[in-house]
């Protein structure tokens, strides 16, 4: 029997497993798998789970829907956030979290013994192509801008990053009518990505918002995406599209991002809610 909380952050779900209180005999990958399964598991983005740290509060490892392994995740980590307050694992409002994108600043806004806001100091973007990574023909240069993707008869403009991540970065006015899991499929498996990536569909909305579409390596299109908002985010700030702190708007709901260029950091701001716990017997 293992015990279980269900949790989302714009509507980007996760299911958080005790890994200090309880021990199971299957691997994380393929209990990931069978859990993430909306329809013989408990359904889910992506399964995070807690571990000892000997640098931080606690380790977060997180694994994506295919059973594979993630180095980071915004929407995650402020679940995990929530989730360490309110069950008692910390009982400060100030902590940090170790990931294998290293470790990360947490800080929570309380109401009446309830987590109401997470800030995360999500670390400094990077841009190397052979970091991300990304690998196409005819480059030399330490840092890449811009890659062209041809698909059918329409070529796409990307910008390649990482927060910790890959990510993929495309600004698209016409988001109504995108085949997002056409598209985004094709360029989540590109030649130019050996480790795959996540991919980001991108409208100006004005100075201080933009709206942002998410397909997410190894889960597919999902509702929302902290690391994917922050690279949205740096991405149009670096091409002086928006302000430095803007709201960032996904499908399943609304996040805040800071990015101060001089510094290279960037702050992903948003709430997280629970939605149940349960036990599973597998």
């Amino acid at each position: 029997m293992i015990s279980f909380c269900k949790m989302q952050a714009t509507g980007n779900d996760f299911i958080i497993i005790d890994c200090l209180n309880q021990t199971f005999r299957f691997s994380y990958s393929n209990l990931t798998k069978f859990l993430c399964d909306r329809r013989y598991g408990v359904g889910a983005d992506g399964v995070i789970f807690i571990e000892k740290s000997n640098i931080a509060e606690y380790k977060m490892r997180i694994f994506n829907q295919d059973g594979t392994e993630a180095g980071m995740c915004g929407n995650g980590i402020r679940c995990l956030a929530k989730y360490l307050y309110e069950e008692n694992f910390v009982d400060v409002k100030n902590f940090k979290i170790e990931t294998l994108s290293g470790i990360k600043e947490i800080e929570i806004i309380v109401e009446n013994k309830t987590v109401v806001y997470v800030k995360v100091s999500m670390g400094n973007p990077v841009f190397e192509f052979n970091k991300i990574p990304v690998i196409f023909p005819n480059v030399i240069e330490k840092q890449l801008e811009s890659l062209k993707i041809n698909i059918e008869d329409k070529e796409y403009i990307g910008f390649p990053m990482s927060m910790g991540n890959p990510h993929c970065v495309i600004f698209e006015d016409d988001l109504k009518n995108l085949k997002l899991e056409e598209i985004g499929s094709i360029i989540e498996n590109y030649k130019y990505f050996p480790n795959k990536t996540n991919v980001e569909f991108v409208k100006v909305m004005n100075r201080n918002k933009i709206k942002v579409m998410v397909w997410e390596r190894g889960v597919g299109r999902t509702l929302g995406c902290g690391t994917g908002a922050c690279s949205a985010t740096v991405v149009s700030i670096l091409k002086n599209y928006i302000n430095n702190e803007v709201v960032v708007e996904l499908e399943g709901g609304i996040v805040k991002v800071k990015y101060d260029v001089d510094t290279n950091s960037v702050i992903l701001m948003g709430n997280a809610e629970k939605v149940f716990k349960g036990e599973i017997d597998i």
